[in-house]
């Protein structure tokens, strides 16, 4: 037996136990963390979902989009007591996305609008406001476009929805989406290198303001680890950079009321362009600027957020104080080693021009 033919037995033999390591560990996290919601097929999409009832609703019906890596989890929690008994309340995993089969029409965000307006249908919203988080944002843009007439506001949370200097992404989203790589990739490596990088990756989200201490947990994070929802997710992140290229120059044609919430310390995304950049291009909409906060506003301001709804329903709400209230609270709060947990700044001429 020669060194060649040792050295790819070696090789193959490695595979194989990381191919079974992530089975494995694949198996158990959805034994960690089981459906919560129901199901609907809807335009060949297997959707998870909550939907929430109100008896005597004080406010039009709400519909929130999820981020990348997420699931319905990630906005619930936070921010379902905050609006309970007084809204309508749809909860929903993007298509590919912790408990929802990725279907075959979701590639794009503009594709999931379809998707998500078909749920309302099945669950009985004929219009909504759409609060979107992170990627959420994009799509929540994109629902405006595609469903004006679906659309009674927006909000957009630490929202990405313009095109950023570069379009890079994370190499591992970059490999991901590679027709063999990616695919044996997402079938060894993923899932335990994203065990061993989920805390340090989660602290990074949050920072400079504390994770909660069993966030990971609660939102049930880890889904996002098989190999399947994995590869959903890559393709969902390689493809905003494209779509938003195509469609911001359009957000002047959404004319639902918006509210812009971002924090000025935001680690994930250039809130300078994406958030700065959606004030500027949706007429009349409202941005509520947050001194030391980080890319969860939903986490760390979850009433801010719920009165951002009520102000796109027209009550007598003041954002300014509940963002000056959100301020105070969270003052002085640095969490997350700074060499690692960066806040870039976009270069002034991609400011300026978004």
């Amino acid at each position: 037996m020669n060194v060649f033919t040792v050295a790819f037995a070696i090789i193959a033999g490695l595979v194989l136990v990381l191919a079974g390591t992530t089975r494995i560990g694949a198996w158990l996290i959805e034994k960690r963390n089981p459906p919560v919601g129901s199901f609907a097929t809807v335009r060949d999409t297997r959707l998870h979902y909550v939907h929430v009832p109100a008896q005597n609703p004080t406010l039009p019906p709400v519909v929130f989009i999820h981020g990348a890596s997420g699931n319905l989890l990630d906005q619930m929690l936070p921010i379902r007591s905050e609006l309970e008994g007084k809204a309508e309340m749809l909860f929903l995993d993007r298509p590919g996305h912790g408990w929802s089969s990725r279907g075959a029409d979701n590639a794009t965000p503009d594709r999931q609008t379809h998707t998500i307006a078909a749920l309302m249908d099945e669950v009985g919203i004929d219009k909504a406001i759409i609060v979107g988080h992170s990627f959420g944002g994009g799509v929540t843009a994109s629902f405006a476009l595609e469903h004006p007439d679906r659309t009674a506001g927006l909000v957009f949370v630490a929202a990405a929805s313009h095109p950023w200097p570069g379009g890079g992404t994370s190499w591992y989203y970059d490999l991901t989406v590679m027709p063999v790589l990616g695919r044996i990739f997402s079938e060894t490596l993923s899932l335990p290198a994203g065990w061993l990088r989920m805390a340090a990756a989660t602290d990074c989200v949050f920072a400079p303001n504390p994770v909660p201490e069993t966030y990971n947990k609660d939102a049930a994070i880890e889904l996002v680890l098989r190999p399947s929802a994995f590869r959903s997710n890559a393709a969902d992140v390689k493809s905003l950079f494209p779509h938003v290229s195509k469609v911001a120059p359009r957000y002047g044609e959404i004319d639902a009321p918006t509210v812009v919430i971002s924090g000025d310390s935001d680690t994930v995304v250039y809130e300078e362009i994406h958030s700065m950049g959606l004030a500027r291009d949706i007429p009349g909409a409202e941005l509520i600027w947050i001194k030391n906060l980080g890319h969860k506003p939903d986490w760390t301001a979850p009433d801010l957020v719920a009165a951002a709804v009520a102000k796109i329903a027209g009550q007598a709400v003041d954002l300014s104080a509940a963002a000056t209230a959100v301020e105070t609270r969270i003052a002085g709060q640095a969490f997350g080693p700074v060499e690692r947990c960066k806040d870039e700044k976009p270069p002034v001429a991609a400011q300026a021009s978004g």
